[in-house]
């Protein structure tokens, strides 16, 4: 396992470092909360990051930002309804904005969720109330929309789409939740439908429809396949046309399956908190034409949890925040599933879940109630490294930081603020 883990982290450290500067996915490029910046402030003690700009025009919602073009991206619930929104890299200050919906879509926490996906020119966004659309990166024109109805799209909760649509290739990949299209693949270029997977009975745990996560590529067992978790659990779909090749029960939750699964050589990591799910690995293995899902390990919800704000993958190690509602930020050896810190044993700085971010050795929490705490990146001992409030917090603060070029982008409902990182 340990070669798979070097071989997938030598892959990100080559495909990141072709792209700094930019920011073009949720989560960063590579969809795995990893920025490849370096020469950042390695201690916030001594001195705090200093707040370069703050501004406003972003609309209400949890959406973080993507960077490309020397612009910024996000989306907003504004006057107009639930709108793509893009910004000057500069200063902030908005360029141009595009509703996609007649009005703002009602759900519970009602807001944007969606970070736009940039491909060259194009972006890629799902509305809360399940519209994909494709716009000009330049100009906000939209070039082609679906919705998902379509496909009789269905959330297994009412808290709204949250998923950052994937581009692969020739397509753009994204989950609309239907007993036979869970998954579906569209041209990226006219929006036609190329492929819609069909959700298999894997179990009785959690239920039916669309989770909260977003599809990471996985090549376990030589076959390229995406990997997301639903309402019923992770499941793996083959890339080439979607067909269903495995499922794990086990993990769902009834109320809502956020975290994006964590993909390394053969092996998946997946989560989720609530009062059911919990924490597995599965070693993703072929026989023939069957593929099979088999749990190397497994953490009770009481024992190993992310409720949301992601999960992080360093070498041998995955790092989180641990427990319902918590950020308790936690290390655990990703092959043997034990934990070297952490875990119910400590609670951290800050209050609620905590949205994490890897960058030049350290973690980065961003907590519920906006505190911000940088942690040493160490699978030996938790060592927090000082904390800070931002400028401006707003009811529940779950948007993901960002950085690029030395720069921490931190999105609070209709604020943005950018604070320096450089040392």
């Amino acid at each position: 396992m340990t070669k798979s883990i070097l071989a997938t982290l030598l892959f990100t450290l080559l495909t990141t470092s072709l792209i700094a500067g930019e920011w073009t996915h949720f989560r960063g490029p590579n969809n795995d909360g990893i920025s490849p910046e370096k020469g950042l402030l390695k201690d916030w003690n001594s001195r705090k990051p200093k707040l370069l700009w703050q501004a406003e025009g972003f609309g209400n919602g949890y959406a973080s930002i993507s960077i490309a073009n020397g612009r910024i991206y996000t989306t907003g619930n504004t006057g107009d309804g639930q709108a793509v929104i893009a910004a000057s890299l500069t200063d902030g200050k908005p360029l141009w904005q595009t509703p996609l919906t007649d009005k703002n879509p009602k759900h519970g926490y009602e807001g944007s969720r969606c970070t736009p996906t940039v491909d060259g020119d194009r972006l890629y966004v799902l509305t809360s109330d399940g519209q994909i659309a494709c716009l000009n990166a330049s100009s906000g024109k939209v070039k082609w929309s679906q919705h998902v109805k379509k496909w009789n799209g269905k959330m297994m909760s009412g808290w709204g789409y949250s998923e950052s649509p994937l581009v692969d290739g020739d397509h753009v990949v994204f989950t609309p939740g239907g007993s036979k299209a869970m998954i579906v693949a569209l041209d990226k270029m006219t929006g036609k439908e190329v492929w819609a997977s069909k959700m298999a009975h894997i179990g009785d745990e959690g239920k039916d429809g669309a989770g909260y996560s977003c599809i990471a590529i996985s090549h376990a067992a030589g076959v390229k396949q995406y990997v997301t978790l639903v309402g019923r659990g992770v499941i793996g779909v083959r890339a080439s046309d979607g067909k269903h090749l495995w499922g794990y029960n086990q993990v769902a939750n009834e109320t809502a399956c956020i975290p994006t699964p964590i993909v390394s050589g053969d092996y998946v990591l997946a989560s989720s908190g609530y009062n059911g799910g919990g924490t597995c690995l599965l070693k993703i293995s072929k026989s023939g034409t069957a593929f099979k899902a088999k749990e190397v390990w497994w953490k009770g919800n009481t024992e190993l949890q992310n409720h949301h704000g992601g999960m992080v993958q360093l070498g041998d190690y995955v790092y989180l925040g641990h427990k319902h509602n918590s950020g308790f930020p936690t290390c655990v050896d990703m092959e043997k599933g034990e934990i070297t810190w952490g875990g119910k044993d400590n609670r951290g700085p800050g209050k609620g879940s905590a949205a994490i971010l890897a960058a030049d050795g350290n973690l980065i929490f961003r907590y519920q109630d906006g505190t911000m705490a940088l942690i040493e990146a160490n699978p030996s001992r938790y060592h927090l490294k000082g904390t800070f409030k931002p400028a401006y917090q707003e009811g529940k603060t779950w948007a993901h930081p960002v950085i690029v070029d030395g720069r921490m982008y931190l999105r609070e409902q209709d604020q943005l603020m950018c604070y320096d990182l450089r040392k």
